[in-house]
């Protein structure tokens, strides 16, 4: 990858977008690059005696805009943010209108018939990073924090937001490339063999701390994935023993068809709730059994995909069938192998104590833990929901301080990084040359500062930018 630095882009164009979505009152239009100002005020009618030009930053101006024949098309609010005082570093201002389609679209063609143009998607975040606003790991977060969809992926993509994240890499950065500077020193004095700057012994106990830190954050995706995503839950069992019947009450609607009929779910059903702030994606699947029907067999071959995909299974059981779902289960304990599995025996409102009993000793033989419920009339449901949230071993309270890893770019660089780490430490106890641990400590580097951006492509930006919504 071309190892570029962003400070290499420039904005020379003056952009606009909406800034709102569908709906409510206000709608905002944003302008931000070098006309921002003459632009605006160029369209602006004040109800006062100052131009926008007269203002100072961070204020706000009421009055009208206008078109090319001066017929006002709004009232509107211009707020100004001058240079560097602003989202994305420049000049910028914004037009709250009235949230009407015709409005909106009218005045941004009077703006790019005044000279702006369309914003691309994430343009606005994109100059924000290139103006050091933010790094990029903190305009990441940006688009994570308006696709949340629960209380712990919002709290996530704040706490990257504010930087935890992009400080923690800055300490270690920092380390490895003053442990960098030193070796390349002893590659000036190469003529002096003896003479050793870094020392090799400190020098490991220093990748010990690093490579412990690295470690530690790329274990942390796997639970910040999660958060971000949603975590995955696939409701498996066999036909007919209430897996639609526990969806819908999960849900609270009447989601998947529920019959007495066997083999009536033929596809898979999904929707997510949100559970102490965790989002879970719910997935009814295709009763297990032995059948002829090609659009069945089809529904339980995908069930047994979404098992492997499943992050919790929850294996539902008919109390009255036990024996023949206890062989099926343990026929599928390789399906089940690394997943956290959790037996449901169903229809527990049928069962007295005794026999509730003799299903608990007899499940023991099986390595999953077991709840009995009742999804037809809600026992116990309340006790699966906190036993969902449990199983995800996620900590309950995400401090601001907490630093948890959620992006998929950041995990791999992570990886790359700990590789580096990996190779510095078998070259030092192969005794290579001071020159290959030195481009090993830079490519560790690299791969660190290629997370906040600092060496990013323009390839590599185009591609996240692109995935933003248009006005961010």
């Amino acid at each position: 990858m071309e190892k570029t630095p962003h400070t290499n882009f420039t904005n020379e164009d003056t952009i606009c977008a909406i800034a709102t979505g569908t709906g409510g009152a206000i709608g905002i239009i944003r302008i931000s690059g070098p006309k921002a100002l003459s632009i605006t005020d160029h369209i602006f009618l004040p109800h006062g005696s100052r131009s926008l030009l007269e203002r100072p930053t961070a204020t706000i101006a009421y009055g009208s805009i206008i078109d090319e024949r001066h017929q006002i098309v709004d009232e509107v609010l211009v707020s100004i943010f001058r240079a560097p005082h602003s989202y994305t570093g420049e000049d910028s201002t914004e037009i709250s209108c009235h949230n009407s389609t015709y409005i909106l679209q009218t005045i941004l063609k009077i703006l790019t018939h005044n000279g702006c143009r369309l914003a691309e998607p994430g343009e606005y975040s994109k100059r924000a990073f290139v103006n050091g606003k933010m790094d990029l790991s903190q305009a990441e977060s940006v688009a994570d924090l308006i696709a949340s969809t629960s209380a712990a992926a919002h709290k996530l993509a704040m706490n990257q937001m504010r930087g935890g994240f992009s400080k923690l890499l800055k300490q270690l950065r920092d380390q490895l490339l003053h442990i960098a500077s030193l070796m390349e020193l002893e590659l000036d004095f190469s003529d002096h063999e003896d003479l050793e700057f870094a020392d090799r012994t400190e020098l490991s106990h220093l990748l010990t701390e690093i490579e412990d830190k690295i470690r530690h954050l790329a274990s942390s995706f796997q639970a910040g994935n999660a958060i971000k995503e949603g975590i995955p839950v696939a409701i498996v069992g066999q036909t007919n023993v209430g897996k639609s019947t526990l969806l819908n009450a999960l849900l609270g609607e009447d989601k998947a068809i529920v019959s007495s009929i066997n083999g009536t779910t033929r596809d898979v059903i999904e929707d997510t709730i949100t559970l102490d702030g965790l989002m879970f994606r719910f997935i009814d699947t295709a009763g297990i059994r032995q059948t002829n029907n090609e659009i069945e067999q089809l529904g339980i071959q995908k069930t047994f995909q979404k098992i492997e995909q499943a992050t919790i299974v929850l294996w539902l059981v008919d109390a009255g069938r036990l024996t023949e779902t206890m062989q099926e289960i343990r026929d599928r304990s390789t399906a089940l192998k690394d997943k956290n599995t959790l037996l449901i025996i169903n229809k527990c409102d049928l069962l007295n104590d005794t026999l509730q009993k003799e299903i608990s000793l007899e499940i023991k033989s099986l390595p999953y833990s077991s709840i009995f419920i009742s999804a037809r009339t809600g026992n116990n449901l309340d006790l699966l929901r906190h036993q969902l949230v449990t199983m995800t071993h996620i900590p309950e309270n995400i401090e601001q301080e907490d630093v948890i890893v959620s992006n998929q770019r950041h995990y791999e660089a992570l990886c790359k990084a700990l590789e580096s780490i990996l190779r510095i430490r078998r070259g030092m106890e192969a005794g290579n040359p001071t020159d290959i641990l030195t481009e090993d400590l830079r490519d560790c580097i690299y791969h660190l500062s290629d997370i906040v951006g600092e060496v990013t492509s323009s390839d590599v930006l185009q591609n996240i930018f692109s995935h933003f919504c248009i006005g961010k």
